[in-house]
């Protein structure tokens, strides 16, 4: 049975990826220092023989008893809401963290993927974004924690390909939602469905004519479990590029929850990306990927959850 150490299990994405390698019949072991993550995401693995829990900082040193075959970094606060409350451990973790499980990969042979992110393009300048635009990203502004810390990630991930010939995987998230998402965590998705069905008014950034893209949990686990097993090691953008304004993303959650509220506007947060799109032909040619969850039938799914969240809340 192959073996796989998953870094941010209690995360969003993390514990999907971990219910995906169980159900490919990997042995997994899960770690997290639950600062951002939620054990309830995956208690229900605890039963199982080939699922093991780390509670741990991958920021201090990692060790892991016996062979691994593959490394999936997933650990680091992935919201504004948290990388500006925790600005130096979300730097430790991209940094630290990520050098600590590179050198665990190296003396265990394993491959490794890291979760990069499209945050990576900073506040595009390229519209759509590909994986060779090299970004336009402020280092000293309040996102620059997070932008900067999945940079050097990728960069220090090349080196050790480069130098050590380390089997390495770069993954760039776009944006994503589904079950396991926090109420609360500060993204739009779930900040939109959290006020509508509490009955209050949609706060917009902006004018709200920015854009995003956004892909179901299900269809960005199956690219990052078919880049991992691909030989492909410069970095792929994995993410759906049905794009939309964030004032039309308001009108669907509105008529989706049935709710009467209104839109209003705050100000637009500093260095806030105004477009957001990925080009996934990397995606399509080198994995045979793309997007199959409608972003209709993917916020059903979602609201359903967060309908549950909520009930347990009260």
């Amino acid at each position: 049975m192959k073996r796989v150490l998953v870094t941010g299990a209690a995360g969003f994405l993390g514990s999907h990826l971990c219910d995906r390698f169980i159900a490919e019949g990997y042995h997994v072991i899960g770690m997290d220092n639950l600062i951002t993550g939620n054990i309830k995401n995956i208690e229900h693995l605890f039963p199982l023989k080939n699922f093991e829990f780390h509670h741990h900082d991958v920021s201090k040193f990692v060790h892991v008893a016996g062979n691994l075959d593959y490394i999936l970094h997933f650990a680091s606060p992935a919201s504004p809401i948290d990388y500006l409350k925790i600005p130096i451990q979300t730097l430790k973790v991209g940094s630290l963290g990520t050098h600590n499980l590179l050198g665990l990969a190296l003396a265990k042979n394993a491959r490794m993927l890291i979760a990069s992110t499209s945050e990576v393009y900073g506040d595009p300048l390229v519209h759509p974004q590909t994986e060779e635009y090299w970004g336009n990203v402020n280092p000293v502004g309040p996102r620059g924690v997070y932008d900067e810390a999945k940079r050097f990630q990728e960069a220090i991930t090349m080196a050790y390909h480069t130098y050590h010939h380390l089997e390495t995987r770069i993954v760039r998230i776009f944006n994503t939602y589904g079950p396991r998402m926090r109420l609360d965590d500060g993204r739009v998705l779930p900040a939109f469905i959290g006020q509508a069905l509490r009955g209050e008014n949609l706060t917009a950034f902006g004018d709200g004519s920015q854009t995003r893209s956004f892909c179901y949990v299900s269809d960005l686990v199956d690219g990052i479990y078919r880049l991992l097993l691909s030989d492909y090691a410069q970095p792929v953008n994995i993410g759906n590029p049905d794009e939309i304004t964030i004032n039309e993303f308001a009108q669907e959650i509105l008529k989706l929850t049935g709710s009467k509220s209104k839109v209003i506007y705050t100000p637009l947060p500093t260095d806030d990306p105004k477009q957001r799109r990925p080009d996934i032909t990397k995606a399509k040619t080198i994995l045979g990927w793309s997007p199959k969850v409608s972003r209709s039938e993917g916020l059903r799914m979602t609201l359903e959850y967060f309908k549950g969240v909520i009930k347990t809340k009260n």
